[in-house]
């Protein structure tokens, strides 16, 4: 499939996540299931984990291989800046961004400048469920490529939206089946000006920053986020929404206007990626 071909739809995928935590005393973590039906509120949240840091080992398994003969290089915003210096802690926002620990995240998944044919014009946003990526667009066959973390399974989404705005340390509204669901979570809730959730910082699930995906006048219901927990890069953990490494989703927070075109390909989409 090229990339600048519509799918008809986007499979994900979504289950339980099997944790366990070395100290009863730590952290909740929850993993709520929401299901999605047309028009249900419950389609508007992503699926989480409420974990502690430092509680997940690092990826395992072997480094997913590039395009063989396509250079790939570490996209750097200048300068020849290493990886631990890209995804170093920030304190210039309004709460810290830790550093990545690399060991966390596939290498295959951390930011990278990349050849990209496609005719979709600069600026358009492209994902990859099947292969975990995100491409940003930059004309000249090139793109940004950055990892991501998709969904898991049951919620099927047409593949063409646009950015409708974007929000820094965005609040998370959990529907209200998942708090029925499971009701410890209202343990880490509270009542805010939109509803019950939790208010935007270090803890919540969406991260540093959220791109929220519309088509025409309608809300998908699906978001581009930050997350607190890199290790799931690369993985199928979510209930839909596509989530980045905080400093990633930073990045691309700034370089993605209002308005941007948001292309997902289809989870079973076979077309050769780099």
């Amino acid at each position: 499939m090229l990339p600048h071909q519509k799918p008809p739809e986007m499979i994900i995928f979504l289950r339980h996540c099997p944790r366990r935590f070395p100290r009863a005393g730590m952290a909740l973590c929850v993993a709520a299931i929401v299901g999605l039906s047309a028009g249900s509120a419950a389609a508007q949240n992503c699926f989480f984990f409420f974990c502690p840091p430092g509680s997940q080992p690092g990826w395992q398994g072997t480094p997913v291989p590039d395009r063989q003969g396509e250079p790939v290089r570490p996209f750097f915003s200048g300068g020849d800046l290493p990886y631990s210096t890209i995804y170093a802690e920030s304190n210039g926002e309004p709460f810290p961004v830790p550093a990545l620990r690399l060991s966390d995240v596939d290498p295959t998944y951390l930011r990278k400048s990349v050849y990209y044919a496609t005719d979709e014009p600069p600026g358009t946003i492209v994902i990859d469920p099947q292969r975990h990526f995100l491409y940003l667009v930059e004309g000249g066959g090139r793109a940004i490529r950055y990892g991501v973390g998709v969904g898991r399974s049951g919620f099927e989404w047409s593949g063409v939206a646009t950015i409708h705005n974007k929000q820094e340390w965005p609040d998370w509204y959990p529907p209200k089946e998942m708090i029925e669901r499971q009701p410890e979570l209202r343990r880490v809730m509270s009542d805010l000006q939109s509803g019950v959730g939790m208010h935007g910082g270090p803890g919540n699930p969406l991260g540093a920053r959220a791109l929220y995906l519309w088509q025409g006048n309608k809300d998908t219901l699906f978001r581009i986020h930050g997350t607190v927990e890199p290790w799931t890069i690369g993985k199928n953990v979510s209930s839909g929404c596509i989530r980045m490494i905080n400093q990633d989703v930073i990045d691309l927070y700034e370089r993605a206007p209002v308005g941007a075109r948001v292309l997902v390909l289809s989870s079973r989409a076979n077309a050769l990626r780099p």
